[in-house]
């Protein structure tokens, strides 16, 4: 079967999206504008990018986003589903981050999940940071077991297992797309991925500078591009794994990560990695 290369499937579709006021979000929502979809953001803070809609949800709050689902539900059937909002914890604290980056995300997708027609795509957005997914996965697992409403009473009895908050919410959410993705495919025929992306040249990362410092961001190594990624590069990944194109992928979560993850783990990037010119 010969795929539709026109607007790579998103030309007439309706797209959801969280996080489109701002960085890969707003890139995403901006290029799913042009590729012909009708997009639909949902934020806590209101776009600045053309949309058919806008829903003020706070992923932090379990009411806020019951609600936000509820009138997208109407939006149906949804196409493809980005739930993508996401913040780092030096800005909210360790626990909020984790409920917008994790229960919050989990709850939207979940509760929107009915609406998103069969043969339908969803992706999320992970991070460098969930590397260790794998070394924690009985922890991931029982956690991934619990409903996304039972989150902040675990953290707030384990709150040694919540670390900085950020690392463990994206493992979380990777272990839970890995999971998750065969139920929906048996079931629904619905693809569930995720990208992973490397630090990004978004207004997030820029925050994140001002924490980290500024031999963390010199140390960072780019082997690819020799710079960080923008947001519109990071949006087109996602954009391409979700397009109808990639029929036979599900339960992916594709590094874009200029070869960081990869490249640590084989050791062919060591600490203290140059470019070369």
């Amino acid at each position: 079967m010969t795929g539709n290369l026109d607007g790579l499937g998103y030309r007439g579709t309706t797209v959801v999206l969280t996080g489109g006021a701002s960085g890969m979000g707003e890139a995403a929502a901006a290029l799913l504008g042009k590729l012909g979809a009708t997009v639909h953001i949902a934020d806590i803070a209101e776009p600045r990018v053309a949309c058919a809609s806008y829903t003020r949800v706070d992923l932090a709050d379990p009411a806020s986003v019951g609600a936000a689902t509820a009138k997208l539900r109407a939006v149906g059937p949804i196409d493809f589903l980005f739930p993508i909002a996401g913040v780092p914890p030096h800005a909210v604290g360790a626990l909020t981050c984790m409920l917008i980056n994790y229960a919050g995300t989990r709850q939207f997708t979940e509760e929107l999940l009915p609406a998103v027609r069969d043969g339908g795509a969803v992706c999320l957005i992970t991070s460098t940071a969930a590397r260790g997914w794998l070394h924690h996965l009985a922890e991931n697992l029982e956690i991934v077991a619990l409903a996304p409403h039972e989150i902040r009473r675990f953290y707030e009895a384990n709150p040694d297992r919540l670390r900085d908050g950020y690392s463990a919410s994206k493992e979380l959410l990777t272990v839970w797309i890995h999971q998750a993705a065969i139920r929906l495919a048996e079931e629904r025929r619905i693809r569930l991925n995720g990208i992973a992306p490397c630090a990004t040249g978004t207004p997030f990362m820029e925050a994140s500078a001002k924490v980290l410092g500024q031999a963390f961001m010199e140390s960072y190594p780019h082997p690819l591009l020799g710079r960080m990624p923008t947001g519109e590069e990071q949006a087109w990944s996602l954009l391409l794994l979700s397009s109808p194109l990639n029929a036979a992928v599900t339960g992916a979560v594709l590094a874009t990560d200029e070869g960081n993850v990869g490249g640590t783990i084989t050791g062919a990037l060591t600490p203290g990695y140059v470019r070369p010119n």
